[in-house]
C-alpha cells in the first residue's frame, strides 16, 4: 500500500495547480495527445467509457465531444475529483460524466460493463500495474477497447538529450515554483526511467488478455497511444 498512499497524498498536494502545469509544462501540446486519442476511438462509438486514474476529468471531458451514454471517471485522489467536479459543473457536464473514488486495482463495477476504458498517464502509477491492467480487462465487454496514453523515451538526435534535460532538471525546478512540490515533478522522471514503452508495454497487454495490440508514437516518443482489445 505504500506507493498508493503515497500517490494519492502527492497528487492531492498539487491538485491546486495541477491543471495549470500539466499545459504550461507540456507546452500545450497534452491538449492534441488526448484529441488523438478521441480520434482514435470514435470509430468504435463507445455508449459507456470508464476513465481510469481521471485526475481532474481532461480526458473524461475530450471524450464528452464522442456522445456517448455515460463517463465514469475514477481516481484515488479525492482532491484531484472534487476540480474534476468543478469543471464539470462549469462546462455543463456533470449529466454525462460521473467521477468518483476508487481503486484502479479494486474496480466497483460489475463484469463487462463497460465498451471502452482509458486512461491518461495513469498505469505507471498504479501499486501493480498488471493488476490494474487486468480488472480494467474484468469490466470492459467482450469487443470493448482499452487506450492508454502513457510517457516514453524519445530516442533520436537531438530531441532525446533536450528532452532529457528538459524532463530530469527543468520540470522539477518550475514544478517547485508552480506548486511547492519539488518530490511530486522529481517523482515524474523518476517514474517514467523505470517504466516500460512500446513493445515491452504491449507485453504487458497481452499477459493481460488484450488482442489486435498496437502502439503510435506520439510527438517523437514522448508520448505513446496504446490500443488493444478484449
Amino acid at each position: 500500500m505504500a506507493k498508493k498512499e503515497d500517490v494519492r497524498g502527492m497528487f492531492n498536494r498539487i491538485a491546486h495547480r495541477y491543471d495549470y502545469l500539466n499545459h504550461f509544462l507540456s507546452l500545450g501540446i497534452d491538449y492534441s495527445w488526448r484529441r488523438i486519442l478521441r480520434k482514435r476511438l470514435a470509430p468504435y462509438k463507445p455508449a459507456a467509457i470508464l476513465d481510469v486514474a481521471t485526475g481532474t476529468a481532461d480526458l473524461a471531458i475530450e471524450l464528452a465531444k464522442l456522445n456517448p451514454e455515460r463517463i465514469i471517471g475514477v481516481d484515488i485522489a479525492e482532491t484531484m475529483l472534487a476540480y474534476g467536479d468543478k469543471k464539470l459543473e462549469r462546462k455543463k457536464l456533470d449529466n454525462i460524466i460521473t467521477l468518483q473514488q476508487a481503486d484502479s486495482e479494486d474496480l466497483p463495477f460489475e463484469t463487462s460493463s463497460f465498451d471502452a476504458a482509458v486512461v491518461a498517464y495513469g498505469v505507471r502509477n498504479f501499486e501493480t500495474p498488471l493488476k490494474g491492467l487486468k480488472e480494467i480487462y474484468r469490466v470492459l465487454r467482450p469487443g470493448g477497447v482499452i487506450m492508454i496514453l502513457e510517457f516514453g523515451m524519445p530516442d533520436r538526435f537531438p530531441v532525446k538529450q533536450g528532452y532529457n534535460l528538459y524532463f530530469n532538471f527543468i520540470l522539477p525546478l518550475w514544478g517547485r515554483v508552480f506548486s511547492g512540490s519539488y518530490e511530486s515533478y522529481k517523482y515524474l522522471p523518476e517514474s517514467v526511467r523505470k517504466f516500460p514503452y512500446g513493445d515491452h508495454f504491449l507485453e504487458w497487454l497481452e499477459q493481460t488478455g488484450f488482442q489486435k495490440n498496437k502502439f503510435q508514437k506520439l510527438s517523437m516518443g514522448i508520448t505513446y497511444l496504446y490500443e488493444g482489445v478484449k
